[in-house]
Order: structure tokens, then C-alpha cells, then sequence
């Protein structure tokens, strides 16, 4: 599921505080219109190893908001499991939590559960975005960029980003915080395109997110999205180049989103 959240990056307590009224929040933060998802929204992957498909993910935002330290937020939570044979072989059980700021569309907190075959990840990492302080695991960071982004909200921010205007070669980015470290995560339009799609027919837009290369990737354009060309802007299919083989991820339901699909018949 690590790999899944990085492609789903275009295409993760006790320190939880909940409870406070949102109309006590002092609004201190941007305010980000934000037209390409709502509560309720789902967003299931098929992912495929070469002919075989090995593994299912799903993206879920609550139906509604919860309030974080006095902000209202969107709850989502990003789940990966391998079927079949693959859970003889490999198995994976992973979650993804985060808690997204509804105006400014930045991470409050971030929770992640990694099972991969015995190799296990626990992270609880609090942001406190107007003070640019992040906690993970109980170790403090201070002096952070403004509106840093988890793995997952930073899937949810680049949904929201205008995309009207772009042209090939146009690279956008995103800083993140990733592992414990900061990393900006860079996005270069490709071109328009319309794929086949278990949804459909469908017009969208092609990405090359500019990923670290040595430890999965061999190299920074290994990894290809396609986003839909619509309000959504969700990702469609993903194609990853790994040093096992090459890894492919598709849409294969999707419910609750801003508007239907921009389908072509």
C-alpha cells in the first residue's frame, strides 16, 4: 500500500484531540475553493502485477465532516489488501488515515498502519499547520513549510489545483511530508488524452509525477497517471515501472464524486 499512495499521490490515538467546537477555531488559515470532492465520496483500484490482479484499494471520505482541534474536517481513509494467491505469497494489510482541513485543504493529522509481509509501519504525525509545528511519533518539528501535506491529503490538494491552463511540460508541485522528511512531490503535464476504462470512456488529462528514484523506481519518470478532465480530477489508471516489473493500477468503482465523469461514447 505504500507504493499504492504514491501513485494515488495525482493516481496514510492517543494524540487524536477531537471535541472542540469548530466556531472556536480561530481562522488563521487559507481558504482554498475546492470544487473536485465532497464528503461521501469512494474511489476503489484494481491493482494488476503483470496479467495478475493482486491486490484492491480504496479511498473513502466520511460522510460527514469530523472537527479536529476546533476545525472541521474531511475524514479519509486509504485501505490496501492483496486477494488470492498474492495473499499466500505477499501479504498486505494497510491503512491510511488523514484529516483534512476543510477551508485550507492541508493535513491536521495523519495516521498510518503498514502490514507487508511481516514488515510493519505505525506512525501518528499532528500537524499544527498555523505554527508550521508537525509531531510524528512523539518527535517534534519546527519551522515547516506552510501547508504541508501527508501522503495522502497531498492526492486530495492536487485534485483541487487549477489545471485549465495547462500545456506540455508545465510542472506543478506539492511539498510533502513523507518518512519524516520533507519532499516535493513535482507533477509535469504530459498531454490530453481518452482511455477505455472499466468506468468508461473517458477524457483526461496525462501526468508524469517526478518520483524518487533508487528505491522502487529506477528512474524519476517511471511512474505515468492519467487524472479525469473534469471538476474531480481523479485518477483514473496508473502505470509504475519498478525494478520486479511494472505495476498498473485502474479505477474500477467509484461513488459519492462532485459530478459524473466527462464520458465520450
Amino acid at each position: 500500500m505504500r507504493l499504492l499512495i504514491k501513485l494515488s499521490y495525482i493516481v496514510c490515538t492517543g494524540i487524536l484531540a477531537v471535541c472542540s467546537p469548530a466556531s472556536m477555531a480561530q481562522n488563521r488559515l487559507r481558504k482554498i475553493d475546492n470544487e473536485a470532492f465532497k464528503c461521501g465520496e469512494k474511489l476503489t483500484y484494481r491493482v494488476h502485477y503483470g496479467f495478475l490482479d493482486g491486490a484492491y484499494a480504496t479511498i473513502k471520505i466520511d460522510d460527514k465532516a469530523q472537527v479536529i482541534n476546533g476545525r472541521s474536517a474531511f475524514h479519509i481513509v486509504g485501505t490496501g489488501e492483496t486477494k488470492g494467491a498474492w495473499d499466500l505469497f505477499f501479504k498486505v494489510r494497510d491503512r491510511y488515515e488523514t484529516y483534512i482541513d476543510e477551508n485550507s485543504i492541508c493535513p491536521l493529522m495523519f495516521i498510518r498502519r503498514v502490514n507487508e509481509g511481516g514488515y510493519k509501519i505505525n506512525q501518528d504525525v499532528v500537524f499544527d499547520q498555523e505554527y508550521h509545528v508537525i509531531n510524528s511519533n512523539g518527535k517534534q518539528y519546527e519551522k515547516m513549510p506552510a501547508y504541508i501535506q501527508d501522503m495522502l491529503s497531498a492526492f486530495y490538494f492536487a485534485r483541487t489545483l487549477p489545471f485549465t491552463k495547462e500545456k506540455p511540460g508545465k510542472i506543478d508541485s506539492v511539498t510533502t511530508f513523507v518518512d519524516d522528511q520533507i519532499w516535493s512531490l513535482k507533477i509535469k503535464f504530459i498531454r490530453f488524452d481518452t482511455i477505455e476504462t472499466d468506468v468508461g470512456r473517458i477524457r483526461c488529462m496525462l501526468f508524469e509525477p517526478l518520483v524518487q528514484k533508487g528505491r522502487i523506481f529506477k528512474k524519476s519518470e517511471d511512474l505515468t497517471v492519467w487524472i479525469s478532465d473534469d471538476k474531480n480530477h481523479i485518477p483514473l489508471r496508473a502505470k509504475a515501472n519498478i525494478f520486479v516489473g511494472s505495476i498498473k493500477m485502474d479505477l474500477v468503482s467509484y461513488s459519492g464524486t462532485v459530478q459524473e465523469f466527462n464520458k465520450l461514447k
